[in-house]
């Protein structure tokens, strides 16, 4: 092939896929509708005018003739703008109307951008040169026309909608809204109905997660889609909340109460039926939330973060308080949706029916069947998640905690460990706390067996991996004995113990109720253990027991230090990281001093240097801490030596001048 043939066989190729790409750039904008906003008029336009040049580009599309290349390179430049126009076009359709109309100038100079584009690019092509129809040629001139006289015209929204818009943005949260300027808003943005108001309200989320902006455009847009929902509901009591209260008629009035921002949805911005926590801690309507992580989301909507984990958490005290208030108002509590493949689902028909049957057996009175069927229960939950769903779901939790008061010992030991197996999901955490089970676990882990106190002390571990259950448990009474089963359990149930204590001793409400439960002695006895097989958990415990007053003083008074040097001249990383903690907080306020000198006299500057250097990171910052105050320390000390040093002088050189002639003098005087 020649070199010439070459080139125009690149150029047909170039020209058919800017063709083949610009037809489907118009289809594309052609399914793009449904811009009720307040520049309908515009997106409506610029889509009309696209669409009545796609008989051009099907024309260049079905031509044998070779398109130009200057026309193809028109033909390019001309897609980039279909482009730029269908991503404006999206938003139209797409996006959220508050956020448009308060973005207007933005807005206005992307029409004017765009439009421009297009009619810079149509203006390059020479129609004469390529292969169209006098009546496509005709209509594209118009169409080019039309471009033209839009690029040299600015068009604006409606001044009074923006000026409202504006006004309500710029307004307090607690100020009072004229009505009339609300009802302006919601009819001229088109917010009447619920399903305008709750399509405007994730289009907010969507475009706030693009824009990784959640600050001031969240709260401002967000307050004022509340405000008129608040508005359109008042006005509109019979449309009431979808799937969330009906007020119950009460003396012949009807009228709807505002709902608190805090039992709404911010996605949906409607009274919660089925309130799910997400690893950022907010809360949402799980159907919202869901569709929102479908979407393909891994942020939080309203705080921005990156999401840790997908995990929905039951939110069920919010859920036990949104039902008080509609109590308290005269309504009927949100219904929780049905949930469609959910824990049921995961089981066969056969499984459920078994579960079912077992949930028969223990709820009856006869001890032998409670005892089979707890004992079923506790194995079936520890095998896998899906068991553990169709479980609790079935009902078993209630059931389980019941029997945890049984004088049947074996019983007793089933019901403590199926929960403790339950409890693995992270969903039937909450369902163990709302079942009302720590009273029962507390007791079974001062009265039970051995193996039940240990199952015990690990089931209180797991719920109170969930920070508000550390609060549950701590004031249960669950610490005392937890200290107990460390001081006297089997090696298992001294290491439940301590894993559950560490947890719980986080929340610094517990520390003080595990020092004065005798646990710095208890972990003393384990440090001095020659086995040393309770070394790592007394360590943890006593490090974040050291940072609490009363923990402190309890270290102190168990003469803990030589213990801690010890631990840190030859223990491991981890340990030597959490002996340096604990000592730490004992070189700060009172006897400061006293163990500074301590440390020093324990030669402690050179282990310190090589934790600084080859220690965990935590580690490292604490060696340097004590390196630090051990520093200042010795400057001081240097500092007194030189001052009593230079009295030490000063007084020695005095009598030097009190000669003997003096003295003579002084005695012959008298």
């Amino acid at each position: 092939m020649e070199e010439g043939e070459k080139e125009a066989a690149v150029l047909a190729a170039a020209a058919g896929s800017v063709v083949e790409s610009l037809v489907a750039a118009v289809e594309e904008i052609a399914a793009i509708s449904d811009f009720r906003n307040a520049y309908k008029k515009q997106f409506c336009n610029l889509s009309r005018r696209i669409k009545l040049l796609a008989p051009m580009f099907e024309e260049l599309k079905e031509s044998k003739d070779p398109i130009p290349p200057r026309a193809v390179r028109a033909l390019e430049k001309f897609n980039g703008a279909l482009d730029s126009a269908k991503d404006l076009l999206r938003l139209g359709s797409e996006g959220s109307k508050i956020f448009l109309l308060l973005e207007r100038d933005r807005i206005m100079e992307r029409f004017q951008e765009i439009t421009s584009q297009l009619e810079v690019a149509l203006n390059e092509i020479s129609f004469n040169e390529i292969d169209i129809s006098d009546e496509v040629k005709e209509q594209v001139e118009l169409v080019h026309a039309q471009f033209k006289r839009a690029k040299e015209r600015i068009n604006t929204t409606d001044p009074e909608l923006y000026a409202d818009l504006s006004s309500v943005c710029h307004m307090n949260a607690d100020a009072r809204i004229d009505s009339a300027m609300l009802q302006r808003l919601a009819e001229k943005l088109q917010l009447m109905t619920i399903s305008d108001l709750k399509q405007e309200s994730f289009a907010l989320h969507e475009m706030v997660d693009a824009s990784g902006d959640p600050g001031e455009v969240i709260e401002k847009m967000s307050m004022l889609l509340k405000r008129i929902k608040d508005f359109v509901q008042t006005q509109k009591p019979e449309m009431g909340t979808p799937m969330s209260a009906k007020v119950i008629p009460s003396h012949g009035t009807s009228k709807t109460p505002v709902v608190p921002d805090d039992f709404r949805c911010p996605i949906s911005l409607e009274l919660m039926g089925d309130p799910v926590i997400v690893s950022t801690g907010q809360t949402y309507e799980r159907e919202f939330i869901k569709k929102w992580l479908e979407a393909g989301h891994n942020t939080c909507p309203k705080t921005q973060q990156k999401l840790s984990s997908t995990s929905l958490t039951p939110n069920y005290v919010l859920r036990s308080l949104i039902a008080q208030w509609c109590k308290a108002n005269g309504m009927d509590p949100p219904k929780r949706p049905a949930r469609t493949g959910k824990p049921l689902s995961v089981c066969s028909a056969g499984e459920h029916a078994k579960v079912v049957d077992l949930l028969h057996k223990l709820s009856s009175q006869n001890l032998e069947d409670q005892q089979s069927a707890a004992g079923e229960l506790r194995l079936l939950a520890k095998r896998n998640t899906d068991n553990r769903i169709c479980i609790a779901e079935a009902g078993a939790i209630p059931l389980l905690v019941n029997l945890l008061s049984t004088q049947d010992v074996r019983t007793q030991e089933h019901a403590v460990t199926a929960l403790l197996n339950l409890s693995i999901y992270e969903e039937n955490k909450g369902k163990i706390i709302v079942s009302g089970a720590v009273p029962g676990i507390v007791h079974v882990l001062k009265r039970g067996s051995m193996e039940a106190r240990e199952n015990a002390a690990a089931t209180l571990f797991s719920l109170s991996v969930v920070d508000r259950n550390k609060v549950i448990i701590g004031e249960s009474g669950a610490i005392p004995p937890l200290v107990l089963l460390l001081s006297e359990g089997s090696q298992r149930g001294k290491k439940d113990a301590a894993t559950a204590l560490f947890n719980l001793c986080i929340y610094q409400g517990n520390k003080g109720k595990a020092v004065r439960a005798g646990v710095i002695q208890t972990l003393m006895g384990l440090l001095t253990d020659p086995e040393g097989a309770m070394m790592d958990e007394a360590l943890a415990i006593m490090a974040i027991l050291s940072s609490h007053p009363d923990g402190k003083a309890a270290i102190r008074a168990v003469e803990a230090l030589p213990m801690l040097v010890k631990v840190i001249r030859s223990g491991s990383p981890r340990n030597k990281e959490n002996a340096a903690a604990v000592l730490v907080h004992l070189c700060n306020g009172e006897q400061q001093q006293q163990h500074l000198a301590e440390l020093q006299e324990q030669g402690m500057m050179v282990p310190l240097q090589e934790m600084v250097e080859s220690g965990t990171n935590r580690g490292k910052r604490k060696a340097a801490q004590l390196l630090e105050q051990m520093t200042r320390f010795l400057e001081q000390q240097k500092k007194a030596e030189a001052q009593a040093h230079a009295q030490a002088q000063g007084w020695t050189q005095a009598p030097l001048g009190y000669s003997k002639d003096t003295a003579s003098s002084a005695f012959t005087d008298l």
